[in-house]
């Protein structure tokens, strides 16, 4: 038995050392980047413990992650990256916080890289990596020099497209894995998927959901407790109620904030009507509503009012427990799944 194990270790560690190489860890996997949730905290808890933490900058001032960076350095000293959405007003500000502290990696999400940002992220030594929904753009990108993808279907929690992880996987791995790292991400709550997109040619994986109630993870009880009870289809997805505004669909569990959401596009759709707020303002102003409707959930533990952001596997999150025994876990049942098929 302890031979089998050994073996399927060996064929899991053989099909991650491409992304260890890339992100210099112990494990392909990614920590999601969540806002509120993926904070110093849960960052180094994560990169501590073999993986990889991203720190989730969304709304925050250059000033805000100068201060999250440094504190994350101060939990540990392995690789961690930082999440930077692309319309985001000061994003070359927080490019040049980056590449103060020597990021290593700078994950791009929201879009396109905007003009520019692709040379000032690598030009200051750090490797990107950008969110590729359709493969089009997954060719795109690796044409314009981003350095890996994170390949995320609409199974995940937060902001997500329209196509599931299982169909870009397909879709996406044949045609570019061979060219940079992909990291699949969206859906994934046990070691078996992690062998199964590994086995496809997948790099290494991402994670969100499944760290959000790791014991070193600092949202609220009340948080933790709705993850805990919910199941993979209390996880629904917004809706967009004007065409004219481009929202972003995001996935939370079912609460009276679907509400509040709806009246909140009202509110900026007929700003748009007026002609009082310009297009990309618009879209701002809806981002930093869901960074506030997600802080009265995490931080201050409304789960009723406030934005619950879950993927459709918070269904396997069964109770808190630390980090590195999540990613123990994880590798314990990749490692029995490539064994598995290999007799």
């Amino acid at each position: 038995m302890t031979d089998r194990i050994s073996s399927g270790a060996e064929r899991l560690a053989l099909r991650m050392a491409r992304g260890c190489e890339f992100l210099g860890t112990d494990v392909a996997i990614l920590g999601g980047a969540m806002s509120w949730v993926s904070e110093r905290n849960l960052v180094a808890a994560i990169s501590n413990a073999g993986g990889f933490g991203v720190i989730a900058c969304g709304a925050m001032t250059p000033e805000l992650l100068d201060a999250e960076i440094a504190g994350t350095k101060a939990l540990t000293d392995k690789p961690f990256g930082v999440n930077l959405i692309t319309m985001h007003p000061q994003l070359f500000d927080l490019i040049d916080i980056c590449a103060k502290h020597g990021v290593g990696h700078v994950v791009l999400a929201g879009g396109l890289p905007p003009a520019g940002s692709l040379d000032a992220i690598k030009g200051k030594g750090a490797k990107l990596i950008c969110f590729a929904p359709a493969l089009a753009l997954a060719k795109k990108l690796i044409r314009s020099g981003v350095d890996a993808l994170v390949v995320e279907g609409n199974e995940a929690g937060g902001h997500i497209g329209p196509v599931s992880t299982s169909v870009l996987a397909q879709e996406i791995l044949p045609e570019v894995a061979a060219d940079v790292p992909v990291f699949v991400a969206g859906g994934i709550g046990r070691g078996e998927a992690i062998a199964g997109y590994l086995d496809m040619g997948a790099a290494g994986v991402q994670l969100g959901t499944r760290f959000v109630c790791a014991t070193e993870s600092i949202a609220h009880a009340n948080f933790k407790k709705a993850f805990i009870r919910a199941s993979a289809r209390d996880a629904v997805a917004s809706v967009q109620i004007d065409p004219r505004l481009p929202v972003i669909p995001v996935r939370a569990l079912k609460n009276a904030s679907s509400e509040l959401f709806t009246a909140k596009q009202r509110e900026v759709a007929q700003a748009l009507d007026e002609g009082s707020v310009a297009m990309a303002e618009a879209q701002l102003q809806i981002e930093h509503y869901w960074a506030g409707a997600l802080r009265r959930a995490v931080i201050d533990g409304d789960v009723e009012h406030g934005s619950v952001m879950a993927g459709q596997s918070v269904g396997m999150v069964k109770a808190e427990e630390p980090v590195a025994d999540i990613i123990a876990t994880l590798m314990a049942e990749a490692a029995a799944a490539l064994e598995k098929r290999a007799a």
